[in-house]
């Protein structure tokens, strides 16, 4: 059975894309599923971990006001992420996310929220939020990185507009 990372490096190099990760939540997941296939340094340029949000900061350029405005699980960040990790990078696709894997979160951010954002070259920047729910920790990081991989298999797709 094909994964969805195998499917997206297929897509990708079919499209001529190549890809950046900008993640929080996930700790690298995201990045460690594309290139767990093989040929996968055809299509992804790199990955940034940003769990902090000084790295959001310094490695992405999120600004801190939005930070302070927003806080780091917001959509205003996510785009932000996903924006500083396709300027700082070679790719011309790049997915971000940011989000509460648990345990806790607040009532007005519960665990299982995640942002994520999609930045390509030429388009504006796209934001969605997702409520996993309390499915606990490795759950939600899962289906954070599907959902990521499938946010970029859709926007690979020709003519695709998510």
């Amino acid at each position: 059975m094909t994964t969805r990372a195998e499917t997206l490096l297929s897509r990708a190099r079919t499209a001529g894309a190549i890809i950046a990760t900008a993640e929080s939540c996930t700790g690298g997941l995201i990045a460690g599923a594309i290139t767990d296939v093989a040929g996968s340094s055809e299509i992804f340029d790199r990955g940034f971990v940003t769990y902090s949000n000084a790295a959001k900061v310094e490695m992405l350029g999120v600004r801190q006001a939005t930070l302070d405005a927003h806080g780091a699980v917001s959509e205003a960040v996510a785009g932000e992420m996903a924006a500083g990790a396709l300027a700082r990078s070679a790719a011309t696709i790049a997915v971000s996310v940011t989000g509460i894997a648990g345990p806790g979160g607040s009532e007005h951010k519960p665990e299982g929220r995640v942002c994520f954002g999609l930045a390509r070259e030429g388009l504006p920047v796209e934001v969605q939020v997702m409520e996993f729910g309390a499915l606990g920790r490795a759950a939600v990081r899962q289906a954070t990185v599907d959902y990521a991989l499938d946010l970029m298999l859709m926007a690979l797709k020709p003519g695709a507009q998510i």
